[in-house]
Parts: C-alpha cells; structure tokens; sequence
C-alpha cells in the first residue's frame, strides 16, 4: 500500500526591502515578517523575541517605517469619500442610523440628504415629522461617506442625485477587501443593467433606469406592474475578447 509522506520544509522569511510598487505579501499568523528592528509594529503585528510577526491572516502593508497587516476578512473601515449601500436600521430625531457592515451603525443626517423636488432650504420640524415619508426601516440607499467621527463611527450624505433610495433589483454582500477604491463605482453594463460597487461589500445590481427623475431628488422608486426584477449570475465563456474571457453577466428573469 502506498504511503504518501510529506516531511517539514522551512518557511522562506518574508523581505520588504523592495520598493513600494513592489508585490504584496500574504501571510498567516505566527509568520515571520520581518527581523529588523528598525520597523514599527502596526495593526495585526506583534514582537516575539525581537522578530516582527503577523497575528493575523492578511495581506503586508508598510507605509515608510511602519508594518502592518490588513485582514482579508474583516469589517468595514471607512475612509471619506468612499461609496457604500447601506440599509435604513432605525429612524431616530433628525437622523437615519444606517447599517453598513462596519463595526457601529453609521449617521445619515436630515440636513445631509436632497428633500424632495431638490429644493434647498433649512430643514423645519414639519421635514422632521415627516422623515419616514423619505426613508424608512429597511430602505437600501447608496451614499457616500462625508466624515469619519473619532469612534469609528461613519457620517453619511445624498446631497448627489446619483445617490440616494435605491429601488427594485438584487444585493449581494461580499467581504469589504474584495472592493478596491475607484473612481468611480457606478457602472451601467451593456446586457442593460446597472451595478453599485459599495466600498463595503454591499454590491447593488439593479435595471438601467430609462430615464432619471431629477425632480424626485433621489427619492424616487418605480413600481411599475410587470417590471422585471433580475438577477446576475457569473459565467466563464470562452472567448477571443479579454473582457469576456474571464466571464461575462448573465441576466434571467425572475418570475
């Protein structure tokens, strides 16, 4: 009978002495980063016996002197001006809790979103006790971030008509590190269907809209009998074109 044996091999220690353009490193913990003593233990790092060593599963980042290593599954961090779909958790005095997948609820002002017909004014009692007429529990909205507080905690905005109540399609949520930050993260696909890229892994895929209403001021949703709700399902097809090789969106209705 065949036995297969595997003996033990060692490690080869991970270098960053390259430049910053140089691969990332992936490393589990208890791996070795690094045994120079001229660098700074940052987040997922600890010094055992003067060798920097990983305490987490990630990937190494060094920013001048400093060592660190960012998660491949962990919670939203937000950083301002990152896009995120989030869902409406609670409707509370002058503002919205929303759930972002990040460590504590994020803040949508009321002075921070359009009201209705774009008009630009103070924001009144009567806008107040009317707050759930515009969003209410369990609404999705895609936002942007527009400051981060000092307990981590995110401050949300809609004052763009690209943002705002999102209406009929289909969420998927993906670990937050898959999204990497872009220019831009609205995407209108040419099998005629539109994608939010949510920087917090909350990815939004709905039907290209025929025409904005730029009086509702992102408010507006269609309910329109018969509209067809779709859904993306990622397929390998085999073909000349770059895009396509690696796969391409494949709609089908959903009755």
């Amino acid at each position: 009978m065949a036995v297969d044996m595997r003996l033990p091999a060692i490690l080869k220690q991970i270098t960053l002495s390259g430049s910053k353009g140089a691969a990332a490193s992936l490393v589990v913990p208890g791996d070795v980063i690094t045994t120079d003593t001229g660098f700074m233990r940052g987040h997922g790092t600890y010094l055992d016996e003067d060798k920097l060593t990983a305490s987490v599963a990630g990937e190494v980042e060094r920013v001048n002197k400093l060592i660190c290593v960012r998660p491949l599954k962990t919670r939203y961090n937000g950083e301002v001006g990152d896009v995120v779909v989030g869902r409406i958790a609670e409707v509370q005095q002058k503002r919205w809790k929303v759930e972002t997948s990040s460590r504590l609820d994020s803040v949508l002002l009321l002075s921070s979103v359009n009201l209705p017909g774009g008009e630009l004014r103070r924001r009144s009692a009567e806008d107040e006790l009317s707050m759930r007429d515009y969003l209410q529990e369990g609404d999705l909205i895609s936002a942007e971030v527009q400051a981060v507080f000092s307990d981590g905690a995110l401050s949300l905005h809609t004052r763009s008509l690209k943002y705002g109540k999102l209406g009929q399609g289909v969420l998927v949520q993906v670990s937050p590190s898959l999204v990497k930050r872009q220019k831009t993260h609205f995407h209108n696909l040419p099998c005629g269907a539109s994608i939010i890229l949510g920087n917090n892994g909350y990815i939004w895929l709905h039907p290209t809209p025929m025409q904005q209403d730029e009086e509702a001021g992102g408010y507006y949703t269609s309910t329109e009998v018969g509209l067809l709700v779709f859904r993306a399902v990622f397929v390998k097809v085999k073909d000349t074109t770059p895009a396509r090789r690696w796969g391409c969106w494949s709609l089908e209705q959903c009755l």
